[in-house]
C-alpha cells in the first residue's frame, strides 16, 4: 500500500475539470489520462491522506464551455422519494429509513424540505445541473402511493425518473441494492406506489437493508424498532454511499450508479481493509 496526500486547489485553468473531481470524491486526477482510486486514511486541516486501492486510465474528459451546458429549465427533473411513517413514534426506526436518506440528500445538496404539497413533506432543488424534487409521503406508509401518483401526474414526471428508496428485511443490514423496475416485495409502501402508477413497476428503487427479525420476532414489530448505537454509525457510512449512488445515478443513469452500488463496501467491510 502506498500513502499519498490529495488538496485539491481549483484554479481558473483547472475548472472545466472541477465536475469531474468533485463527482469522484474518492478519486485523485493524476492527469487527463488517468484516475487513481483512493481510500480516506486521515484528515486534518482540509488536507486528507488516502491509502491508494487501484489506478485507471480514463477516457479522455471534454471540458465544455458554460455555453453548451444544457439548461436547467429544460431537464426534465427526478422525483427522489423516501419511504416512512410521519410522527415522532416512528423516527428513527427500521421502517424509516427511507426518510432517512431523503433527509440525508437534502442536507448535503442544501435543498429544504419545507413545504408541504401532494401530502407529502417536499422540497424542490438541484444535484449539480440537474433539476430534483424530494418527497417523504405524510400518508403512512400504506398510503404512500397517494402521495407519489399525485406528483408524477402533476409535473408529468416520467417514470424512469422516479426513484423510491425503502427498507428492505430480505438484505443484509446496511447493504444497498438498487433495481431499474420490479414487483413490491411484500413491502406495503410499494404495494400502494404500484397501484397509483397505474400498476406500473417501471420505476427505480433504492433497497436498504435492515435485515431480518431475531429470534421469533415478528416482522411488524422489528421494523419498528430503532437502531442500536453501532448500527446507527455503519447505517450512517450506508447513507454516505447512498448519496454517492444518487449523484451518480441523476448525471451519469441507472448503469453506472447501480456499478457503483454493487460495488460498495459496508463500514464493516471497510475496517476489516484497514
Amino acid at each position: 500500500m502506498y500513502k499519498t496526500s490529495c488538496a485539491f486547489s481549483i484554479s481558473s485553468s483547472l475548472a472545466a475539470s472541477a465536475a469531474t473531481i468533485l463527482r469522484f470524491p474518492r478519486c485523485c486526477l493524476l492527469s487527463s489520462k488517468t484516475l487513481i482510486s483512493l481510500a480516506p486514511f486521515h484528515c486534518s486541516n482540509n488536507i486528507c491522506s488516502y491509502r491508494t486501492l487501484s489506478c485507471r486510465p480514463m477516457a479522455s474528459i471534454s471540458t465544455p464551455s458554460l455555453a453548451t451546458s444544457p439548461d436547467p429549465e429544460k431537464l426534465k427533473p427526478w422525483l427522489l422519494v423516501g419511504l416512512g411513517n410521519p410522527g415522532k413514534r416512528y423516527s428513527g426506526t427500521r421502517h424509516n429509513v427511507g426518510f432517512e436518506l431523503v433527509d440525508f440528500v437534502a442536507e448535503a445538496e442544501g435543498i429544504p424540505m419545507s413545504s408541504i404539497s401532494f401530502k407529502s413533506c417536499f422540497g424542490r432543488g438541484s444535484i449539480g445541473n440537474v433539476p430534483v424534487m424530494l418527497a417523504k409521503p405524510q400518508t403512512f406508509m400504506n398510503a404512500s402511493g397517494e402521495s407519489v401518483g399525485a406528483i408524477v401526474s402533476y409535473y408529468k414526471i416520467p417514470l424512469n425518473q422516479v426513484l423510491v428508496i425503502f427498507d428492505d428485511m430480505d438484505l443484509p443490514f446496511a447493504k444497498l441494492r438498487l433495481l431499474p423496475k420490479g414487483g413490491h416485495g411484500g413491502h406495503n409502501g410499494m404495494r400502494s406506489i404500484i397501484t397509483h402508477l397505474k400498476g406500473s413497476r417501471d420505476f427505480p428503487r433504492l433497497r436498504i437493508g435492515i435485515g431480518r427479525p431475531p429470534g421469533k420476532m415478528e416482522a411488524a414489530n422489528f421494523v419498528l424498532r430503532p437502531f442500536t448505537r453501532d448500527e446507527r454509525v455503519e447505517l450512517d457510512f450506508t447513507f454516505q454511499n447512498g448519496l454517492e449512488a444518487v449523484r451518480i445515478l441523476v448525471h451519469e443513469g441507472f448503469d453506472r450508479s447501480a456499478t457503483f452500488v454493487n460495488s460498495a463496501k459496508t463500514l464493516e467491510h471497510f475496517n476489516a481493509y484497514f
